[in-house]
């Protein structure tokens, strides 16, 4: 529709009603009416185009999506109702008996979970590579292997995928590429630009920006998303029309968002690096970063989330969450307030230890999604919590 992302992510919205809106309306209705029995034959042979029910599609998820899929530069798409839905669907309808997965080894604790105990119920196999081993990704394709799924940056650890090497790796054997770009969102950076078949979102987190709803998104190919959409259909995880709206209107402040959380972030990561009770920090654009180049060049910026590892292991970690005064104690990220968790005990609590360890998920790693509050404010806070569990 534009030429620039922000245009798209403001004026992209549903065809206006008779009542001549500005802003669209919501429409919270279960379904929608046929003109007569031949149009409501033909809308449910496919035969024309229009909503039926809204478990199928509704006018506030069709604006959500052709949203979405406009900046993500996607053919398709669909909304919903969580981003665990959307990584669940994405690969669950593309897989059968027998086939195998293989992954980056840091992925999220509830993808961990779809891979190693839900999966293996219907026979469906995986293997984890370490993102910097092209041998192990090389090894671990096995004749049955269909898809590849990633995260990059990876949650927690800020770890950086080669999106144009994974997406050659992948077309070259044929494998469907998916991609986990929760953390970036569109405007940072787009998988699809770079090989990726399949993209998915949770909504939850950046796009809706401010902690309101749970949402979720995957867009790509059309031949893969016409099965997606399929399965989506008849199992029903769709996202209600009154969290579509909201994520719409989020998106039209997306760059804005993204702008602000990334300055933030990084002025905090670059303020932490200096920090005498600080063993390390990661943040993408931080030139200590040892993907930092990779990030650069893929990324255009560097990303509101930071993660660091406190003096004093475990304790201390717990401490300091303890001892800050206002940043939300919470496993959500994403939002305009500044958040903190401790992954090793919540959000990847589930993994083994030596899992953990692994993907870089140490005892006393603290993840801070960075607000949009003022940073002098941000860093007064860290630093007061520092200096008050030592």
């Amino acid at each position: 529709m534009f030429e620039n992302f922000e245009s798209d992510a403001v004026r992209i919205q549903t065809e206006r009603t008779a009542q001549r809106e500005h802003s669209t309306p919501l429409f919270m209705t279960s379904s929608f009416i046929f003109d007569d029995a031949e149009q409501a034959r033909a809308l449910f042979a496919d035969e024309i185009q229009g909503n039926i029910y809204t478990r199928f599609s509704n006018p506030n998820n069709n604006e959500l999506v052709e949203k979405l899929c406009r900046l993500e530069k996607t053919e398709d798409g669909i909304a919903t109702a969580s981003g665990m839905a959307a990584v669940f669907i994405s690969m669950f309808a593309l897989l059968k008996t027998g086939d195998h997965v293989l992954a980056s080894r840091s992925v999220f604790g509830s993808t961990h979970q779809v891979l190693t105990q839900i999966f293996p119920r219907f026979n469906i196999d995986h293997t984890y590579a370490d993102i910097g081993k092209v041998e192990e990704w090389e090894k671990g394709v096995k004749p049955n292997t269909k898809i590849v799924f990633i995260e990059t940056p990876s949650n927690p650890a800020l770890d950086i995928i080669d999106l144009k090497w994974i997406g050659e790796f992948c077309k070259k054997r044929n494998l469907i590429l998916i991609v986990d770009n929760c953390f970036c969102t569109p405007y940072i950076q787009r998988p699809s630009e770079w090989g990726a078949d399949l993209v998915v979102h949770s909504g939850t987190k950046f796009l809706d920006g401010q902690g309101r709803v749970i949402a979720g998104a995957v867009l790509g190919r059309k031949d893969l998303m016409k099965e997606i959409r399929f399965i989506a259909r008849a199992t029903g995880p769709s996202l209600s029309p009154m969290n579509s709206w909201i994520i719409s209107k989020s998106l039209e402040t997306l760059a804005i968002r993204m702008e602000r959380h990334s300055e933030n972030a990084t002025k905090l990561a670059e303020y932490l690096e200096k920090h005498s009770e600080i063993e390390l920090v990661k943040y993408p654009f931080l030139k200590s970063h040892p993907q930092y180049e990779l990030a650069k060049k893929q990324m255009k910026l560097g990303g509101g989330v930071v993660t660091f590892v406190v003096k004093g292991g475990l304790g201390r970690g717990r401490k300091f969450l303890d001892a800050l005064k206002w940043f939300s104690l919470t496993a959500n990220l994403g939002d305009s307030r500044t958040t903190a968790t401790h992954p090793a005990s919540t959000t990847h609590a589930k993994l083994k230890e030596e899992e953990r360890v692994a993907v870089g998920i140490l005892p006393g790693l603290i993840r801070i999604s960075v607000g949009l509050e003022h940073i002098d404010d941000i860093i007064a806070e860290v630093n007061q919590a520092l200096l008050g569990s030592k």
